[in-house]
């Protein structure tokens, strides 16, 4: 019998290391990897939240703080890939099993075709959810152009990745913004870039068969880091490192993109989220480590 229980034990642990929901971020194997020090935005108040570490083909490719309740993610958090910035469409829309369940082995899956499962649409948005919706397309937090490995691209097209965005903002200043900062990290940014996007909400719902299913955001924000990057770079793009934020409206009309510092954005987001005054998106603030004086340099 011990040595039953033993192997239920062991097979129990192992279930928990490998399932995409986790605890902590910080605690499965190359989930940190997504963030800056490995150390995901503090002071959000996680009450409910689901951390989802996204893994596609038996690896993990970034994490996302989720709300099953809104059905949709509060941010993903992502290393940025240089890349030229094409877009593909032909990879299937998936979801996130172990918001619903703990067994299999983790990885995000394609919808099935036919009936889903009730259990899934209880725990996450659902492609009918965005069927009948003629003024929201479904907007990446993490974008394909973005990532450059096909695994890591495809790993983008999931709901737990997507929120409701006004077609006209979609197609227009949020893709803008995202092309702006793939040039500027590919050109300038020497060594990693760290990227969280998020949205603020204000109670709106997509409704479907007169339920309330997906919160529709009201702002929709992001932030890098990198604290590597050319020092001989242009005066106006110098001063957009290490780190630099950004903040725009999901509407139709004044919708335009504004560039601020992270600590403006932190600001704006205490009065607009479930945060606590100790918000900071990434850890100490993404200070670039100073070189040292060359007399300090250890010589052989």
């Amino acid at each position: 019998m011990n040595l039953i229980l033993s192997l239920e034990v062991l097979f129990s642990a192992m279930v928990v290391t490998t399932a995409t929901v986790v605890e902590d971020f910080n605690h499965v194997e190359r989930c940190k990897d997504s963030l800056y020090m490995g150390t995901p935005p503090r002071g959000i108040i996680e009450t409910h939240l689901k951390k989802i570490c996204q893994r596609y083909a038996d690896k993990p490719r970034y994490v996302t703080l989720y709300d099953p309740r809104k059905r949709i993610p509060v941010y993903s958090a992502y290393s940025f890939k240089k890349t030229e910035g094409d877009r593909r469409v032909d990879y299937p829309w998936m979801y996130e099993p172990q918001l619903a369940e703990t067994d299999g082995n983790g990885n995000m899956l394609p919808f099935p075709t036919g009936y889903l499962h009730m259990k899934f649409e209880d725990s996450q948005a659902v492609l009918e959810d965005y069927s009948d919706v003629v003024l929201y397309e479904r907007g990446h937090l993490n974008p394909d152009q973005h990532q450059s490995d096909p695994h890591d691209r495809a790993a983008t097209y999931t709901l737990t990745n997507v929120v409701p965005e006004i077609r006209e903002f979609n197609i227009g200043p949020w893709r803008e913004y995202e092309e702006r900062i793939r040039v500027r990290l590919n050109n300038y940014c020497r060594g990693t870039a760290y990227i969280v996007t998020g949205v603020t909400t204000a109670g709106y719902m997509i409704r479907r068969n007169n339920q309330d299913r997906v919160a529709i955001p009201e702002d929709v924000w992001s932030a890098y880091c990198c604290t590597e990057y050319d020092r001989n770079a242009p005066h106006d793009v110098r001063i957009r490192f290490p780190t630099q934020g950004a903040l725009a409206k999901n509407a139709k009309e004044g919708n335009a993109v504004h560039e601020m510092t992270v600590q403006d954005l932190e600001n704006f987001l205490k009065t607009r989220m479930d945060v606590d005054q100790n918000l900071q998106m990434f850890y100490d603030n993404c200070i670039s480590p100073s070189p040292l004086p060359l007399y300090l340099h250890h010589t052989i």
